[in-house]
């Protein structure tokens, strides 16, 4: 793993640095409860729960909600591999596509496990100079383990010139 990475996962994995980065980058998600349990080279791990910030009038969790907390276990594993990078490498999510299966009525889990497939299409776009896109899928279970709402994040990778 490159040392970059490894300092990325260190300071999101910090009990005080990655509540702060969350405070500072991502705000919403700060508030309504979203936290990175787990990130290693493969697969990132994201929990959203059900509480009165992050709810709907229909006493579940807000569909937002969910989907930014899809969106984070995709999003994490590319930022992990576009740290330190030379030349720097923009991101940006150009599509995301969910479906919903089961009313999210308590901690919802969502797992990413592209990690190899991000770090392989950030060094084809440094290599070749183009954008490459990757359709990342980020699934939420329950505490039950039963499906709640799957996500396919699109993000696309350019090296910055």
């Amino acid at each position: 793993m490159k040392e970059s990475a490894v300092q990325f996962i260190k300071q999101l994995t910090h009990p005080v640095k990655g509540k702060l980065f969350l405070l500072f980058k991502l705000p919403s998600a700060f508030f309504s409860g979203v936290r990175i349990q787990s990130i290693t080279e493969e697969q990132c791990v994201v929990t959203v729960p059900y509480k009165w910030f992050s709810q709907n009038p229909f006493r579940s969790t807000y569909f937002a909600c969910l989907a930014m907390a899809a969106e984070m276990t995709t999003g994490v594993l590319g930022l992990m591999q576009i740290s330190g990078r030379k030349p720097a490498v923009s991101m940006l999510v150009v599509n995301i596509e969910g479906s919903f299966f089961k009313k999210a009525t308590d901690v919802t889990r969502f797992v990413c496990e592209d990690g190899k497939e991000f770090e392989r299409l950030v060094d084809e776009a440094i290599a070749t100079g183009e954008a490459k896109s990757i359709k990342a899928k980020s699934v939420g279970r329950n505490k039950a383990g039963e499906i709640v709402a799957e996500f396919y994040v699109t993000w696309s990778f350019k090296a910055k010139s």
